[in-house]
């Protein structure tokens, strides 16, 4: 169960940030609005909400996910694979200070996004993308050991982060979508595969026995709906636009 989230507020420089999704130049307006909703998501799931202030340097910035690590009893830094957002980590880890006594971090040559990092009991499965090496998964899995978690790779090509493709709803469930469903590595979990029509939705977030997902989606919705989870659709139309997608916008611990 989840007690905390860290989000942080999009800026205005949002309207800068790395994409390849084509869908256009995001409203800052209406991502305000929707990040707020977000929010008001994640109290709804019984969740302390700390807002970060927005970093104006950094556009990707509200995409805090992927500059940090966090789990019940250690928090570990990453190191972003876009050059431009490795600024972003050092407010985090300050941030991360006031609920850890300790952060630790991965070094380069490693490069790491924790969107590429799916958390299952004391397993995390680390994807192997563009943005994320194996120096950093390597890495990564050796402080892990330290805090008596395990961890393994999985290579894909198709999705920018892992968790793009697939999210866990706890219960021995996967949320899948695309090439990873034929992956073996997941073959001994319950899969509900998503369509390819919306595959965006498999980025999905369980939250205390509820589930987000993104609006949308209404067969991604019911199928998740009718193994008994409350769900909440939230609008993230203006995330998406920056390649982001729900899980991006919180660290949740």
């Amino acid at each position: 169960m989840f007690s905390r989230a860290i989000v942080r507020q999009p800026g205005k420089s949002l309207v800068g940030g790395i994409t390849t999704s084509g869908l256009g130049t995001p409203d800052y307006e209406l991502a305000l609005k929707q990040h707020g909703q977000y929010i008001k998501a994640l109290e709804l799931c019984g969740l302390d909400v700390t807002v970060m202030s927005a970093d104006e340097d950094y556009p990707d910035g509200l995409f805090i996910e992927d500059a940090a690590l966090v789990m019940p009893s250690c928090a570990i830094s990453t190191r972003p694979g876009a050059p431009a957002r490795r600024g972003e980590v050092d407010k985090v880890a300050i941030e991360l200070q006031a609920f850890y006594e300790q952060v630790d971090a991965v070094e380069a040559p490693g490069t790491l996004d924790a969107g590429d990092i799916m958390m299952v009991g004391q397993h995390f499965y680390i994807g192997l993308s563009e943005r994320s090496n194996k120096a950093g998964a390597e890495q990564l899995i050796e402080i892990l050991k330290v805090h008596g978690y395990s961890g393994s790779t999985v290579a894909f090509s198709e999705a920018l982060h892992l968790k793009s493709s697939v999210s866990y709803l706890e219960n021995n469930r996967l949320v899948i979508t695309g090439e990873l469903c034929n992956k073996a590595i997941f073959a001994d979990f319950d899969r509900i595969e998503i369509d390819a029509d919306e595959a965006y939705a498999a980025n999905c977030v369980w939250i205390n026995d509820r589930v987000l997902v993104a609006s949308g989606y209404p067969k991604t919705s019911q199928l998740i709906t009718n193994l008994g989870y409350q769900v909440i659709e939230l609008d993230v139309s203006e995330f998406r636009k920056l390649d982001g997608g729900l899980s991006c916008l919180s660290l949740r611990f």
